[in-house]
């Protein structure tokens, strides 16, 4: 991932991805766009219509991307839990990023567990970003002390 580009590369993959949350699998797909940032784990942005009916709904605030413009958040609903801003989206990605429209990426520490291809998902550190860390990737990445001025 010290590879990967500045500004973020996306690159569309076909692991199985799967997310749970309050025990109930809110959303399997074989189709995601993976961002891929310098300092970072990929952040997997999934099909929207790969969600189960029902458990994204609209929430407050919106972010700013320098690249990808400005991001919109969801709740994601699962079983009896309720993930708070828990996934987020672009309704109108700039340019270069306009493969994100129809997509969310989550934080995987938000939900029960995500997999990738059978494996299990380790968050990115530090809570503001949405990294998935699997075995392909190697760190140190961006989120863990010390790691503000990278």
């Amino acid at each position: 991932m010290w590879d990967y580009p500045r500004p973020p590369a996306l690159r569309t993959v076909d692991d199985l991805v799967t997310v749970v949350l309050g025990g109930v699998e809110v959303c399997e797909t074989r189709q995601s766009i993976q961002v891929l940032e310098t300092s970072h784990p990929p952040t997997y942005y999934l099909p929207r219509d790969a969600f189960v009916a029902g458990v994204l709904r609209q929430a407050g605030g919106s972010s700013f991307c320098e690249w990808k413009g400005e991001a919109s958040y969801l709740d994601v609903l699962g079983g009896d839990r309720v993930a708070k801003r828990a996934a987020w989206y672009y309704p109108s990605p700039n340019g270069r990023y306009a493969a994100l429209r129809g997509h969310v990426a989550l934080y995987p520490g938000a939900m029960d567990y995500c997999l990738v291809d059978g494996e299990r998902v380790e968050p990115q550190p530090g809570g503001f970003y949405g990294g998935w860390i699997t075995s392909a990737v190697s760190g140190p990445f961006k989120g863990i002390p010390g790691s503000q001025g990278w």
